[in-house]
């Protein structure tokens, strides 16, 4: 099984790239709102560390950006408890597809929290600022602050860029975007195929 791990800054259309392999998604956002929305140890957890913030069940995200907002350490303490449950998703997700030829995560922090192995293949998506900030304004949960605070949290995007194998850049139409990534996906099996 090939693993594919989608890399890139906030904003920058992880998403839509990981979709376009047409192989099984791990997508860790989604699996974050699932949390919030049905765990209640998650919601036991946060309630015991931010009590003045997390207050009813299911968790409001705007409780969540009220606490962060509030002080940066609430940052550290919603993912010390968030991550491990996240990482818990991730690895029953990679038994249940292990026949699959390629898995694909799309994991916002896969580098800053070493959530991926040296057999990995990293794929950086890169995006035009102008396209970023396009995308990020039609988020529903759009907040300047809170984005700033994230981007802090990820490493430098150089930094991911040198670790990724392959480069992708996320400025034209999507179907120009799709042809691309088939023939990204062709080039990988091929390589692995010829080791």
């Amino acid at each position: 099984m090939i693993k594919i791990g989608i890399v890139g800054g906030i904003g920058s259309g992880k998403s839509f790239i990981a979709k376009l392999f047409n192989s099984p998604v791990f997508n860790a956002d989604k699996e974050v709102n699932y949390l919030y929305k049905n765990s209640r140890n998650c919601f036991t957890k946060l309630k015991n560390q931010i009590p003045k913030f997390v207050k009813s069940f299911p968790i409001s995200k705007k409780e969540l950006i009220a606490a962060i907002n509030y002080n940066n350490q609430n940052l550290k303490k919603i993912s010390l408890i968030v991550h491990p449950l996240v990482r818990k998703k991730m690895s029953t997700f990679l038994k249940k597809n292990k026949k699959n030829k390629i898995v694909v995560l799309d994991v916002p922090l896969l580098v800053e929290n070493k959530l991926y192995k040296k057999d990995y293949i990293l794929v950086f998506v890169n995006s035009k600022k102008s396209k970023v900030i396009k995308r990020l304004k039609k988020r529903k949960n759009y907040n300047a602050s809170i984005l700033k605070k994230l981007k802090e949290n990820q490493v430098m995007l150089s930094k991911k860029r040198k670790l990724a194998k392959y480069i992708v850049d996320n400025n034209y139409s999507p179907n120009i975007m799709k042809k691309k990534i088939n023939i990204l996906k062709k080039t990988i099996l091929n390589e692995r195929n010829s080791t």
